[in-house]
Formats: C-alpha cells, sequence, structure tokens
C-alpha cells in the first residue's frame, strides 16, 4: 500500500476504529450504554456524555444498546495521542498525537530504537506490534526497529495492564534504557488496565510505573494504528496524512 505516502489508506469497513461521541443524542437517564461496558469507559451520559478511549475495549456494546445512536464507531485508525486526557471524548474534535519537538525529534526522527515489555498482556498488542516488522508493513523502512536488549533502544513499548509481578522488572527495564528515553502504552491494558481495571493484581497500566509519551489505544489496535502512532511521534507523516 501507498501508506504514508499521498492519500491516506483505505481501511476495511469492518474495522472499528474512533468512536464518534454525540453527547447532543444521548437520552438523559438512559444508562444502557454505562451497564453495557466492561471495562467503565463511558464516563458520563445526557449532555455530560464522555468515553474514554484509553479504556475502550472497542466491543461495540455500547454502540449496540444505544437507543439514539449517541456513541458510533467509526473506522477512523487513526487513535494515537500524546496526553492521556485527549483520549476521553466528550464530542470534541480529537487531539491526535503529535509529534516530538527539538532536540528529541532530532535525534529519533530517522533512528528509533523500542525494545518491547510485555507487563502481563494476552499477546494480542503483542502480535500487532510483531505483524510489524513483516514484510507487508517493514517498520525498518523508517528506521525504526524492535530490539532485544533496553541498553540499545531509545523506547519501551508496553504493552498488557501490568499487574505486581512485572512491576519491577518494568522499573529495571526502564531503568536500563539510555537517556533520553521514551515510553509508549500499546492498547487498552497498558493505558488503563483494560478489562482488569481496579482489579487488586493489577497496576491499571503503564503510567503507574513509568512516564508515558505515547498512548495508542484498541484491544487491539491494528497494525496500521500503532504505526500512525509512531510516525506521528516522530514527525515523519508527509502534510496530506498528517
Amino acid at each position: 500500500m501507498e501508506y504514508p505516502e499521498g492519500a491516506p489508506v483505505v481501511v476495511p469497513d469492518r474495522l472499528r476504529g474512533r468512536p464518534d461521541v454525540q453527547p447532543a443524542l444521548c437520552q438523559n437517564g438512559c444508562a444502557h450504554c454505562v451497564v453495557a461496558c466492561p471495562s467503565k469507559a463511558i464516563l458520563g451520559t445526557g449532555a455530560d456524555l464522555a468515553l474514554d478511549m484509553g479504556r475502550c475495549l472497542f466491543c461495540g456494546d455500547c454502540e449496540r444498546v444505544c437507543p439514539t445512536g449517541a456513541i458510533r464507531f467509526t473506522n477512523e485508525y487513526r487513535l494515537a495521542a500524546r496526553c492521556r486526557e485527549d483520549l476521553i471524548l466528550r464530542g470534541q474534535k480529537f487531539n491526535i498525537a503529535t509529534p516530538l519537538v527539538g532536540d528529541l525529534r532530532d535525534l529519533f526522527a530517522w533512528s528509533f530504537k523500542l525494545r518491547q515489555v510485555s507487563a502481563g498482556g494476552c499477546n494480542a498488542c503483542e502480535a500487532d506490534i510483531n505483524v510489524l516488522g513483516t514484510i507487508g508493513w517493514d517498520l525498518g523502512r523508517f528506521g525504526i526497529q524492535v530490539v532485544a536488549s533496553p541498553r540499545h533502544a531509545d523506547a519501551l513499548v508496553v504493552t498488557g495492564p501490568v499487574p505486581h509481578q512485572m512491576k519491577l522488572a518494568l522499573e529495571k527495564t526502564f531503568a536500563a534504557v539510555p537517556t533520553p528515553r521514551l515510553v509508549i502504552a500499546v492498547g487498552a491494558c497498558a493505558i488503563a488496565g483494560g478489562p482488569f481495571i481496579d482489579h487488586p493484581e493489577v497496576n491499571n497500566g503503564a503510567s503507574s510505573t513509568v512516564p508515558v509519551a505515547l498512548f495508542i489505544p484498541g484491544c487491539p489496535p491494528h497494525p496500521l494504528t500503532i504505526l500512525d502512532g509512531f510516525l506521528r511521534l516522530l514527525g515523519r507523516l508527509p502534510p496530506e496524512v498528517a
């Protein structure tokens, strides 16, 4: 495919992407979506309708039970954000991820080494990250490479809800990455705990342990969503795509 050169890639209609949240369509007193959501992603109803895309599992249950269409899933694959708060949708324009600035952008734009840490993940997000290394995606053509040691890395890519058994391992891995270093949280588990949110055995994602510079939501995110997040962070997208 031509991505990222030229027009954005056409994605399949079946891809469940960025939710479209319309508070004006939400009937006061109706909480069907709140009851249906398995990960507490619906934060309000009525005029205060809000959906936390960082918690969202993209299961579509809220869309199916909503009688007015106040929540609708599009097939928009561009989901990454730099700030955790930007993943909370209230009908406003989505603040998509912005590039690094200054010395960090100059340092990482053309050579970006990643160490992936599976912190209790189910292997779905991990699999879609691995897919980016195949011939169909060829992550290396952008100068992005997954490396075997954190000592060779510029950033950690964290998946999973970070259970207590992985918290110290994540801290040590982060400490082993040379500075300046970044952390990218991929998937609902790494962002907020996913289906395990607030479970006593997990720490509700990577931010509880390490500072996160990029959030890529999904359960799991499509490989195109992950790649788009990486390239936005590095400022590597042409203007017609960015």
